[in-house]
């Protein structure tokens, strides 16, 4: 990697880049500030840790039941056109909150009924937005264009928040509301000036939603990177939502602030991940992806103990302010070894599928964490908090973290005989394929170690079953066998093979016998 890829600049000279990433911090910023008003407006209406932390469940629960079908739409239908019909009716959501709220119509169930909506629109734009974003950079800026999203992300925490508590107090949370509408439509300006890259056009049989979905389950179950990284992220985003969630009864309960303190602890979050995404490109290249979310979750940890017990305003501003920065370091890191390690076919949906790791287990986390604090004290719930996140580091053993190398996200060619008299209709199958192989006599275990590396490979593209045979009468002859669910899905399967898969069937057919070569057959089912 370049010297010029550890540079959170390289990616903001881009005049695209640069436009949609200001366009999405005034949208973040806008968001955080309606997130503060609902979740201060809940507590002055009720008092209530749990419902409090229910207002970030309203928030990021959508995320864990749309994200991945948003992500099958954002690679397979047009991403402008997705992304502004969900600024659409989130604008028109939000407005109508906002006028409820300046009638005083607004009680705990609408709250967080408009919250849960306008959560939904943010859901179905996000992996079409997210991939809009890192198209528009070559791949070797990818790292510090995430890292410069993220930036935006945390600052509009920072900044939002602190906006957002000035605005409450003195003009009460309808304003906050109607302020959040205005940026949505400037981000809506912002895809109109610079639109997504259209999809490039194939020949292939277009993916159905339902389909689509599951082709991205498979292939995060089938590639050990991409499910490694979401598991971690479940992990870290479960017992860090424990702080978020509470910090609305932090604030109120053990600091004795008002909506202008709770804006400012919530600010000191966002501020110390603003300075951490600064030199985070550099800190990853120095210190490693493992060493750098261990020490990120140990401070984390410290953070919400810190949080637990520590009264004074003051410590807890600056504790907050480190964990800001733990937390952008952790997050960025894992959304970075994730789009890096998903090619271009699956990337919305690897984008989405973290998104529900992270957002999805934060707003379950947050609605178990404010029971918790509920039932036992805010600081038991921290601190259980605190040690399930020190627990989740030693994940590292079982499911390392590795950026994806260029081979593995790169598309070849498929081979264009299909070896196939008359093609099926696309919707045909099952399709059972073999592919047959006649080895040099004695390499038999070497062959069988090298062939069973195309498992992962072929379930992770579209095969639902895989395995290989031994010819009994023929000892030298070995078949692998995988089925699809219709030609079409085959077809796709094809497409989707990369450098890496190429190399690995490369090196299977090194033990071919002397004059041999690699025979496919294809059948389908008739009943």
């Amino acid at each position: 990697m370049s010297a010029a890829s550890h540079s959170i600049w390289s990616p903001l000279r881009l005049p695209a880049f640069r436009g949609l990433w200001a366009g999405s911090a005034l949208y973040f910023t806008g968001n955080a500030m309606q997130v503060m008003a609902a979740s201060w407006l809940m507590v002055e209406l009720t008092g209530s840790s749990f419902l409090a932390a229910l207002v970030q469940t309203a928030v990021f629960l959508p995320m864990f039941l749309l994200a991945l079908p948003a992500g099958v739409l954002a690679d397979t239908s047009d991403r402008r056109w997705l992304i502004l019909k969900a600024l659409m009716f989130q604008a028109g959501i939000t407005a109508l909150l906002a006028i409820l709220a300046l009638l005083g119509w607004v009680g705990p169930a609408t709250l967080l009924l408009f919250t849960f909506a306008a959560g939904c629109c943010t859901a179905l734009l996000s992996p079409a937005w997210n991939t809009s974003l890192a198209d528009t950079v070559p791949r070797e800026d990818m790292p510090q264009a995430i890292t410069a999203i993220s930036i935006a992300w945390n600052s509009a925490r920072a900044l939002g928040p602190s906006i957002a508590g000035f605005v409450f107090a003195w003009l009460g949370a309808g304003w906050v509301f109607a302020i959040a509408v205005a940026t949505t439509f400037g981000m809506m300006q912002a895809i109109r000036r610079w639109p997504p890259s259209p999809h490039a056009k194939s020949r292939l049989p277009a993916e159905r939603l339902w389909g689509g979905t599951l082709a991205g389950l498979r292939y995060a179950r089938h590639s050990p990177l991409i499910l490694a990284q979401l598991l971690r992220t479940v992990a870290y985003s479960s017992a860090g939502s424990a702080l978020w969630a509470l910090l609305p009864s932090i604030a109120s309960q053990q600091l004795k602030l008002g909506a202008t303190g709770f804006g400012f602890l919530m600010g000191c979050l966002g501020t110390g991940a603003v300075a951490t995404g600064l030199i985070l490109g550099k800190l990853r290249a120095r210190m490693g992806l493992e060493r750098l979310v261990a020490v990120g979750c140990v401070i984390f940890a410290a953070v919400m103990l810190i949080a637990a017990y520590v009264r004074i305003p003051g410590v807890v501003f600056v504790a907050l302010a480190i964990g800001g920065a733990a937390w952008m370091a952790v997050m960025a890191t894992f959304n970075t070894a994730t789009q890096s390690s998903a090619p271009p076919w699956v990337r919305s949906r690897a984008v989405a599928l973290h998104t529900v790791s992270a957002l999805g287990s934060f707003a379950l986390g947050s609605a178990f964490w404010g029971a918790v604090s509920s039932l036992a004290g805010l600081s038991f719930a921290l601190t259980v908090a605190a040690a399930a996140m020190i627990a989740g580091v030693f994940l590292a053993r079982r499911f390392p973290l590795r950026m994806g190398d260029t081979q593995e996200v790169t598309p070849v060619a498929p081979w264009k005989n299909l070896f196939v008299k008359e093609p099926p209709l696309p919707d045909d199958g099952p399709l059972s394929v073999e592919v047959a192989y006649r080895i040099r006599a004695g390499e038999a275990e070497e062959f069988l170690n090298a062939v069973s590396q195309l498992r992962a490979s072929r379930r992770r593209d579209g095969a639902t079953l895989w395995r290989v045979y031994r010819d009994l009468g023929d000892p030298a002859r070995y078949v692998e066998r995988f089925i699809v669910a219709s030609w079409a899905d085959y077809l796709h399967q094809r497409a989707r093979a990369t450098l890496a898969d190429q190399a690995l069937e490369a090196r299977v057919r090194e033990f071919l016998g002397e004059g041999e070569s690699v025979t496919t057959q294809h059948y389908i089912a008739e009943r």
